[in-house]
This record gives C-alpha cells, sequence and structure tokens, in this order.
C-alpha cells in the first residue's frame, strides 16, 4: 500500500521539510491578531493582513510601542464585516467594503494613501487608547483615527532586501509576511524558565506562518519555501531577519510590558546580516501562488542558502 502524503509528495526533496502549524492575521497594524486555519494568500501578504492601521492627529501611524493598550483590542473576521472589542467597550463593527473619504497617512518613511473609517471609528479608538489600565483619561490625549490601504496604491518593499524583486506590501512594517517556528519559541522559552521567568506564546512575536517539523531559526536559513496547496506550489522568498523593537516584552493578555523577553533573546540572537540587531522570525515575500489557499498542515520545504 502506497502510505505517501501526496501534499509532501508534491513538493522537491529538500533541505528542510516542515508543516504549516498555525497561520495568523492582523488586520489592524499593532492590534491583537486573528488566528484562522485557512487564509487566501496575495501579493501583499495573507488577505487583510495590516489592511487598516491606527493614525494620529498628523497621519502618522501609532502602535504597541507607544500605545501597549492597542494589543488589547481584538478583532473578529466575518464573512462581511470586522468586528473589535475591547475592555469596557462596546464592540464596534466595520463593513469590509465601506470606507470613508480619501487621505494620506505615513508609516516609517512611506507617505501612503488610504481611505478614512470614519468618526464612529475614530472615536472608538481614540476613548480606548486615551485612557489607562483603571479607566482613567491619559494626560495627554491624542486624537486617532482608524484607516484602510488604497489597494490601488503601490507600496513597495526594500528593493535592497529583495535584491530588485517588487514586492508590495500594506500596512506592515516593510515586508508582506514574516515567517517563524515552534522550535525557535521553544528555544526562547528554555532560556526564560531557566531564568526563573514564565514561558510566552508565539502571539509576542506577530508571525503570520508558524512552521513545525524545523530546527530552531532554520527559518533563517532556507531560500526559499515552497507550500504545497491544493493549487499547486506556492513559493516565498525568504529576504530578512526581523529585527526586533521593545512590542515582544508587552504581554499581549495585560498590555504590560516587562524586559525579561527582549533581556533572553538579546544573550543569543543578535543577528549580524542586520548590523548585529536582536532578531526573530524572518520577512518574506511573495514569488508564486497568489490567490493560492494557505491552510494549517500544509507541507512546506526549502534548501539552505549559501552566501
Amino acid at each position: 500500500m502506497n502510505t505517501t502524503d501526496p501534499a509532501t509528495a508534491a513538493l522537491p526533496a529538500s533541505d528542510v521539510s516542515a508543516r504549516v502549524a498555525r497561520l495568523f492575521v492582523y488586520p489592524i497594524k499593532s492590534c491583537a491578531g486573528v488566528e484562522v486555519n485557512e487564509v487566501l494568500l496575495t501579493e501583499t501578504g495573507l488577505e487583510f493582513d495590516r489592511a487598516w492601521m491606527v493614525a494620529d492627529a498628523d497621519g502618522r501611524f501609532v502602535s504597541q510601542r507607544e500605545l501597549p493598550r492597542m494589543a488589547l483590542i481584538k478583532p473578529q473576521l466575518r464573512q462581511n464585516d470586522l468586528v473589535l472589542r475591547a475592555p469596557g467597550m462596546l464592540a464596534l463593527h466595520l463593513a469590509l467594503d465601506a470606507v470613508e473619504g480619501p487621505v494620506e497617512v505615513t508609516v516609517w518613511d512611506d507617505r501612503v494613501k488610504a481611505y478614512d473609517m470614519g468618526d464612529v471609528a475614530a472615536q472608538w479608538f481614540s476613548d480606548f487608547l486615551n485612557t489607562d489600565a483603571d479607566g482613567a483619561r491619559v494626560a495627554a490625549p491624542q486624537k486617532l483615527r482608524l484607516v484602510r490601504f488604497d489597494p490601488k496604491h503601490q507600496r513597495l518593499s526594500s528593493l535592497k532586501w529583495t535584491d530588485g524583486i517588487e514586492a508590495p506590501n500594506q500596512f506592515s512594517d516593510g515586508f508582506p509576511i514574516l515567517v517563524t517556528s515552534e522550535a525557535s519559541l521553544d528555544g526562547l522559552n528554555q532560556r526564560l524558565v531557566a531564568a526563573g521567568h514564565g514561558a510566552v506564546g508565539m502571539e509576542r512575536f506577530r508571525p503570520n506562518i508558524v512552521l513545525s517539523g524545523i530546527e530552531a531559526h532554520d527559518e533563517d536559513r532556507v531560500d526559499e519555501l515552497l507550500i504545497a496547496t491544493n493549487e499547486g506550489q506556492a513559493r516565498l522568498k525568504m529576504v530578512k531577519p526581523c529585527p526586533r523593537c521593545p512590542i515582544p516584552n508587552i504581554d499581549p493578555a495585560t498590555a504590560i510590558s516587562s524586559p525579561e523577553v527582549g533581556d533572553a533573546l538579546q544573550a543569543y540572537r543578535q543577528v549580524a546580516a542586520v548590523g548585529g540587531a536582536v532578531a526573530f522570525g524572518m520577512n518574506a515575500i511573495v514569488i508564486d501562488g497568489v490567490d493560492f489557499a494557505l491552510r494549517t498542515g500544509q507541507a512546506a520545504a526549502g534548501d539552505y542558502k549559501f552566501e
């Protein structure tokens, strides 16, 4: 009897064999993610990933770096709408096909065309993010707006890192997809526990694709990742280690920051390719597979790259 997994057989023999263990979409930049079992792959990454963003009165993006309570805003993607929930707030419902007037906003160094999501959404975010954990108004409240990326606008990843390949993304920090592995998190948690701290969840690192069945940080060493989908082989190129800001120090359940995660990573994850910055996970771009469905359990494979 032939016991070969047809999905595995569809991939070439490779240095690394893996499975897609988990998939995450982050509809609103820097808010909580949505774990899914299936998601459409688009040229800008996973469908609806970082399609919305919170901006200040000057149109510049805000994130958990300055507003850690963004971690407590939990989206739910439904067939026709995006539902947002946060402690002490009524749910906010946003139609997936509705926007208001055009605006321009800034994400890092990029000026980007977008659409405002209206006064109700602006008030909701301003009310929640301008209060502290006890419900008291912060000393210097900000006027915040929710915006949606204009799909006609092209925001490209750094051509330096993509070797000249034009890889569009929406409101992500710089690349369409972030890949990491269960083994990488296990290695970090072993260090945290050995130092007397609690283990942490993958949510702190905000990946899109989590792989199982590979060694810790093998995602760093692979040139291209092939994923066997029903439609064919999706092909992702791993282009840049992901330098880490203080966000992994923020507990996504409480929005409280403490330094244990960053300190542990500092001891063993300084990566020369990004100037010695602490890195965890690998940024990737989409080469083939637009409109293919990624699912948990799919086989993945890749060969090591040689510099």
